[in-house]
Formats: structure tokens, C-alpha cells, sequence
């Protein structure tokens, strides 16, 4: 049993008190657990701007409070969370409350906080700019939040084999577009 299955069955729980005995305090634990995450997956979203991925986490919970009983658990609770946090951003989107993917006035913050040279930090985050809109929703999810393409695929609403596609192309356009900083790395090994 991995600790995946052991957090998932916590959260099944907890769904199920919430559910059947109006358990609010449930429903706050589950927040708590998944709360962080959230916020992180908005704050990428919405390249760095941390009091608009607040609002759409506030809203993302708001929903899912709504919608509880519509968690079927084919997914994992956090999956669920991570597909209606990502509707609500397609939604202010689309109503022009944030920029879309392709603003240049933020940082997509791809990178985990490791030691990297700032150069290279800033050449990967333009090159991720220069992707589709898709193709750095699926990697987001795939690469920086490590979901499985299965689990991005409903996250995302799309068809697992353009989650597979959108992966594949946007990580051969990075390798490509940033090919000069592994032949840097390559010659100082050397």
C-alpha cells in the first residue's frame, strides 16, 4: 500500500462524513489537506499572482462544498479539486478577469525552487511562454505537479492521447529551444 492509497482513503472518509452527516468540520480537513495545492496549481496558473490564485481557491472550495455529492471517487479527491481549480481559472479567463497563457508581464513558474543558474531559470520560462496555451496546461500538471497524464487528462478535460501528444510536443520544443544549456552543461562536465 503506498502512502497515495492511504491519503486517498483519509480523503474518501472525510467525503463521506461531510456528505452523510453534514460534517463540516469534515469538509474543513479536507480543505486543509488539499488547500496548499490548490493554490500552488493556481499560482502557476496565473503566473505568480498570488492574491488571484487566493480568490480562485476561495471559489474552487465554494464549489466543491456545492458540488460534494457529485464526487463519484473515479478520481482521486485531489484530482477532483484540481479540475474544478482549473475550470474556475478557464472561467475568469474567459471573462478577462486574469491574463491567459500567453501574457508576458509575469513569470510561469515552472521551475522547483532548486540552485540553477538565473539565466537558465529565465531562458526556461520564456521558452515555456513560447508553448501553446495546452501545451503548458499539460505540462504543468504532468511535470511540476506530477500528476500522471491519466490524471491531467480529467483535470484538464481533454482526451488522454492529446494529454500524451501535448506532453511530448511541448517537452521536445523545450529541448530544442533550450539545447544550448545542455551543451553547456555537457562541456563543463568535460
Amino acid at each position: 500500500m503506498t502512502d497515495g492509497d492511504a491519503e486517498a482513503r483519509v480523503d474518501r472518509a472525510l467525503v463521506a462524513r461531510a456528505l452523510l452527516e453534514g460534517d463540516r468540520r469534515a469538509f474543513e480537513q479536507l480543505l486543509r489537506r488539499h488547500q496548499g495545492m490548490v493554490r500552488a496549481q493556481l499560482r502557476r496558473l496565473l503566473r505568480g499572482d498570488e492574491a488571484a490564485a487566493d480568490d480562485l481557491a476561495q471559489e474552487t472550495f465554494l464549489l466543491a462544498w456545492r458540488k460534494l455529492d457529485q464526487f463519484r471517487g473515479e478520481a482521486r479527491f485531489s484530482t477532483w479539486l484540481y479540475r474544478i481549480a482549473y475550470s474556475c481559472f478557464l472561467q475568469a479567463v474567459r471573462k478577462r478577469s486574469w491574463p491567459a497563457g500567453d501574457a508576458d508581464d509575469g513569470e510561469f513558474q515552472q521551475l522547483p525552487a532548486s540552485p540553477q543558474p538565473v539565466d537558465l531559470q529565465l531562458d526556461v520560462e520564456r521558452a515555456m511562454q513560447r508553448l501553446s496555451s495546452a501545451e503548458q496546461a499539460v505540462l504543468l500538471h504532468c511535470v511540476q505537479m506530477g500528476l500522471s497524464h491519466d490524471e491531467a487528462a480529467y483535470v484538464l478535460a481533454m482526451p488522454l492521447g492529446t494529454v500524451k501528444t501535448h506532453a511530448l510536443r511541448g517537452k521536445a520544443k523545450l529541448k530544442t529551444w533550450l539545447a544550448a544549456w545542455q551543451t553547456n552543461d555537457e562541456e563543463r562536465a568535460s
